[in-house]
């Protein structure tokens, strides 16, 4: 059976089809050829609730609030605010670079809208200086991946859908990871920075400091909004979502002016071609998790991978290596969706903390958004920068080996998570 839902997965992959057909038939051939007492029409019931979790509403709004801030000035005033602050020290374009998508992350929760939003104002910055093109593309790509850590996260909202976590919780205990995957990159920034003798930025006065900070509060009530208004009790996670959309509006078409009111109906027609792709491979994965359950697949793999009676350490290793390889091939979505019903009961049994999991879950979907051969920021880096894959993916090794480390530092010590989840909820 196992044998055959793959097969059918692959070869329909191999053929070009989208991945949400094979994720839709798969199961599909499974229930008509191992469980004909099964009416097909149950699939039909699983898709439908796939879609149905009302956490799913802030999903298209915090892509339109982002495809919002593309289209403006966020993200510049944001780049800005960064430069004059650490623009001189060695290195320090490149750190501005990380630490504006860490920026943005907590605003857009997209790493592909991170791309696009940091890495076209950045790149050409970065090659004047003299930066290398293959160290420029990799540091774009990989530092956008902190979006999917920093709040609000796409992916912690899908493990949320699935696993019925907190989403709040999710959402604050991503803020020490990124902050340490930003640590990280800084510091090799400024290592490669001085190996390769990259000339530094003049060292902005503490007037133009204090203009560029004025010019980014706005921006930076982004945050603010999300993490406080949840945690205050004021916004639910999906109403924070709409707030966000509604802040960006106000800002980019009437404070900054840099979109007009008849801009926002192409706008939103963009979001709602990615909300429509995410809804489905949501759908998809629902009616495809729901399949596997009913035919015991997961208990076949987990007691083959982990045996009867696995420690929380072994389940958490497992898990890193099963998502990291499998968001290096798949959309991280899909991964999540598919991925979590098989090691989320086992985690839990095992004492493993659910909001502990969640980040290590979503830091393997970081990784592998960013990871070859099919990571989606690389072709999104292909698509807006019009560059040959290799020469996207050349410089990535470094930066997969440094997110390794901090998967395994995650696994050891999830204190570096769960010490603001503990101080936000206690």
């Amino acid at each position: 059976m196992v044998l055959t839902l793959m097969a059918i997965m692959i070869t329909l992959l191999v053929l070009g089809f989208p991945m949400m057909v094979p994720m839709i038939v798969a199961p599909l051939v499974i229930v008509l050829m191992y469980f004909p007492n099964i009416d097909p029409q149950l699939l039909t019931q699983q898709l439908i609730a796939g879609v149905q979790p009302f956490v799913l509403l802030a999903v298209p709004m915090f892509i339109f609030a982002a495809d919002i801030m593309c289209a403006g000035q966020t993200a510049n005033r944001l780049l800005d605010l960064v430069e004059t602050f650490v623009g001189h020290v060695h290195g320090g374009m490149a750190i501005t670079t990380a630490a504006s998508c860490t920026l943005f992350g907590a605003i857009s929760g997209s790493t592909q809208a991170t791309v696009v939003a940091i890495g076209k104002p950045m790149r050409q910055k970065l090659l004047d200086i003299g930066y290398k093109e293959k160290d420029v593309l990799a540091l774009i790509i990989n530092s956008s991946d902190i979006a999917l850590l920093i709040p609000p996260s796409i992916g912690m909202i899908m493990y949320a859908v699935v696993t019925g976590a907190s989403v709040g919780e999710l959402f604050i205990a991503g803020v020490g990871p990124g902050l340490l995957i930003l640590a990280f990159f800084a510091i090799y920034s400024y290592v490669l920075a001085k190996k390769q003798n990259v000339p530094r930025r003049k060292r902005a006065t503490w007037e133009e400091r204090l203009r560029a900070t004025k010019k980014a509060l706005l921006p930076l009530g982004f945050p603010i909004i999300i993490i406080g208004g949840i945690y205050s009790g004021f916004f639910s996670p999906t109403e924070a979502a709409a707030a966000s959309v509604l802040y960006a509006f106000i800002l980019e078409v009437f404070i900054f002016k840099t979109i007009k009111v008849s801009d926002i109906p192409s706008i939103a027609l963009s979001t709602g071609l990615v909300t429509a792709a995410v809804f489905i491979l949501v759908a998809g994965g629902q009616a495809f998790s729901w399949t596997i359950s009913y035919a015991k697949i997961p208990q076949m793999i987990t007691s083959t991978l982990l045996g009867t009676s696995p420690t929380a350490l072994k389940i958490l290793f497992t898990v890193t290596l099963f998502y990291f390889i499998g968001c290096m091939f798949v959309d991280p979505i899909v991964v999540i969706i598919i991925l979590t019903p098989i090691f989320y009961p086992l985690a839990l049994k095992a004492g493993v903390d659910p909001i502990h999991l969640g980040i290590i879950i979503t830091l393997q979907a970081a990784i592998g958004s960013a990871t070859p051969p099919f990571g989606c920021d690389i072709f999104t880096a292909c698509a807006v920068f019009d560059k040959p894959y290799l020469d996207v993916i050349k410089g990535t090794p470094p930066y997969i080996v440094m997110l390794i480390a901090i998967s395994i530092i995650m696994i050891f010590f999830p204190e570096v998570a769960l010490f603001f989840r503990d101080v936000a909820v206690g």
